[in-house]
């Protein structure tokens, strides 16, 4: 395009945004609130990977048609609109199967993505250090692998973009020998960083270990750093945080580790779970877990559930727990479930009827009475970004970590030289 305003021609090299159409097909039985939750989510991840969300379609079926995921006439209905709008990528909100992905490509015309290999691609943007990249790398090649006899020609027709970050762009023609001599070799080099792992773990025998956890985007980072004081990357985006990054601190002169993770999300693919085993081992091992919400999101308490049924998956369950209620600054107790949606498209399909009417929900203070009230776990209420309740927060990791000491190194007092550790980012 021609730069207006010059008397010389120069030309803008702005490059335009994919525009992107978000499909979900969920049970008949499933509730409209829920989702619209997860095609915002979805819709989230996409602008994450740097894609413009334009439309939303939703069709309710029994169970997802074996060839296609959509009905026929819903995929008509989106290869229309996707040739009208100039969409060049469909993101759909559950795993296709090879099959459904080669065949939807074939019909569309189009990049077909699923919500996983979306997330492997925010995950390979994200990546920062030699072992997230490993690890994001071969969660790719396993999620290629049983698809590579339509990719790589799909990959051939489509040039970069989201989707084709990592091994896409590199391995048009690798075939599935390749692919599988790729894994193991993978799987070696990750067995290599769990040992170095391993070592750095052992080396802070007789000091306690506190990580936190929580559904992807609720402040994590930032309160990593007002808790260490560091600068650790925050972003208002999903998974701000890949690699695991671990912090020395000391609170009333009481020292510990401090490690921030990957946030949990609904759905997350099992394989990147397997994946991120060296990184998940900070959960496991830590001795005190804060669980980080984002109570002004409507639907916080089925994140705490996804959180503890992650937490539960990787044999973390059970550990000493503080439950942190982050953003209570925007906690409002009026929500329009139908708003964001709205926002986004506001000529919706109308076989997704949304309840206009405003959900009620309890008072901040009704909710404080509550889960303090009923959680076996402490519980606290904060603002990461208004600093609300640190100084508060800070109080309370301090007395359980003096706590875990006294039970864990009867008689040995905690000095606040951190001078023997090192912190890292693994």
């Amino acid at each position: 395009m021609l730069a207006k305003g010059n008397k010389t021609p120069t030309y803008e090299t702005a490059h335009e945004a994919e525009k992107a159409v978000l499909v979900a097909v969920p049970d008949k039985r499933e509730d409209d609130a829920r989702i619209t939750e997860s095609l915002d989510e979805l819709a989230f991840l996409t602008e994450t990977a740097g894609t413009v969300p334009i439309k939303r379609f939703v069709q309710k079926l029994e169970k997802p048609d074996i060839r296609t995921f959509v009905g026929s006439g819903k995929l008509e209905e989106i290869r229309a609109y996707v040739q009208h709008a100039g969409a060049t990528t469909v993101i759909f909100d559950d795993d296709l199967s090879p099959s459904q992905l080669r065949n939807l490509e074939k019909e569309l015309k189009v990049k077909i993505l699923d919500r996983t290999l979306l997330i492997l691609d925010i995950f390979a943007l994200r990546a920062k250090t030699a072992t997230a990249r490993t690890q994001v790398e071969l969660a790719q090649y396993q999620y290629l692998l049983p698809r590579l006899t339509g990719l790589w020609t799909h990959l051939e027709r489509q040039r970069g973009g989201v989707g084709m970050r990592g091994p896409g762009e590199r391995e048009i023609e690798t075939d599935r020998r390749v692919v599988r001599d790729r894994i193991s070799l993978l799987k070696e080099q990750l067995k290599d960083f769990d040992k170095q792992s391993q070592t750095q773990r052992k080396s802070r025998t007789g000091i306690v270990r506190v990580a936190l956890v929580g559904y992807t985007n609720v402040g994590k980072s930032t309160l990593m750093n007002l808790l260490s004081r560091a600068d650790v990357f925050a972003e208002n985006k999903l998974f701000a945080t890949v690699d695991s990054t671990v912090r020395k601190v000391v609170l009333e002169n009481v020292p510990f580790l401090l490690s921030d993770t990957v946030g949990f999300i609904r759905k997350l693919p099992t394989r990147l779970i397997e994946s991120f085993k060296s990184t998940l081992d900070e959960i496991r091992e830590a001795d005190l877990l804060l669980h980080v919400v984002d109570i002004s999101h409507p639907m916080f308490e089925e994140h705490i559930q996804v959180v503890n049924d992650t937490l539960k998956d990787i044999g973390a369950v059970d550990k000493r727990t503080i439950l942190v209620f982050n953003k209570i600054d925007q906690y409002s107790t009026d929500v329009d479930i139908a708003q964001h949606l709205h926002e986004v498209e506001p000529d919706h399909d109308e076989d997704l009827v949304m309840r206009e009417e405003h959900q009620h929900r309890p008072s901040l203070e009704q909710l404080k009475s509550s889960y303090m009230a009923r959680m076996h776990d402490p519980v606290i209420f904060v603002s990461a970004q208004e600093r609300v309740n640190i100084d508060e927060l800070r109080d309370m990791v301090a007395r359980h970590v003096r706590t875990l000491y006294e039970q864990q190194y009867p008689g040995q007092a905690p000095f606040a030289d951190l001078s023997a550790y090192t912190a890292e980012t693994e």
